[in-house]
């Protein structure tokens, strides 16, 4: 089924910490909590430093969409300085991160999947793209003006809105309108489908 969504109409779920809040745009399957969603993607507003809750058994892809940033590192080996907006980066949520903000509050874009099933890869589109059909995934314009093709018809989003499908196969084709576009996509794959098969 398809879902269409706007990040200003989202509620913001404030953190027990007190350092920041979320706003979920999707958590599968319906009704899924915490500890038993098999993919689940939001923005989280970081304002204070502090560490990042521990996900065992969970991939997770940030990408700063707004906001100096932040830098993240563990005790694992995690070293890594999160201030280029639109920058996919990946990481294992068993780690037990430490955030540390390089200046004001910072706006990221989060994917979560469930190692045993799902992966997850975050693409910047910039340019005309077809999308291969799959099972479930996830579009949102961050920049410009989009219109995202499919079946005769036409889905546009503005800056801040986007579309998300989950239970039957769809594909796009995503034509940017303006200057500077991008279109974040998040390509959801079974564990062990071939993610260089992702493009029509």
């Amino acid at each position: 089924m398809l879902h269409r969504f706007a990040l200003a109409d989202l509620s913001p779920t404030p953190w027990k910490n007190g350092g920041g809040s979320t706003r979920e745009i999707v958590c599968r399957p319906e009704g899924a909590g915490m500890d038993s969603f098999e993919w689940r993607v939001s923005i989280a507003t970081i304002a204070q430093s502090g560490p990042f809750s521990v996900f065992a058994g969970v991939d997770r892809v940030i990408l700063l969409l707004d906001g100096d940033g932040v830098q993240l590192q563990s005790a694992g080996g995690i070293h890594h300085r999160l201030d280029q907006a639109l920058q996919p980066f990946a990481f294992s949520g068993d780690e037990a991160l430490d955030c540390t903000l390089l200046g004001g509050p910072s706006l990221d874009f989060n994917v979560m999947t469930r190692r045993r099933t799902l992966r997850a890869e975050v693409t910047v589109l910039r340019a005309p793209t077809p999308i291969a059909p799959t099972p479930s995934g996830l579009l949102l314009a961050v920049r410009g003006h989009w219109q995202l093709h499919a079946d005769g018809a036409a889905q546009d989003c503005a800056a801040g809105q986007g579309l998300w499908w989950d239970g039957e196969a769809q594909g796009w084709l995503a034509r940017p309108q303006g200057d500077e576009p991008a279109l974040l996509w998040v390509h959801l794959a079974n564990v062990g489908a071939d993610f260089h098969e992702k493009q029509a």
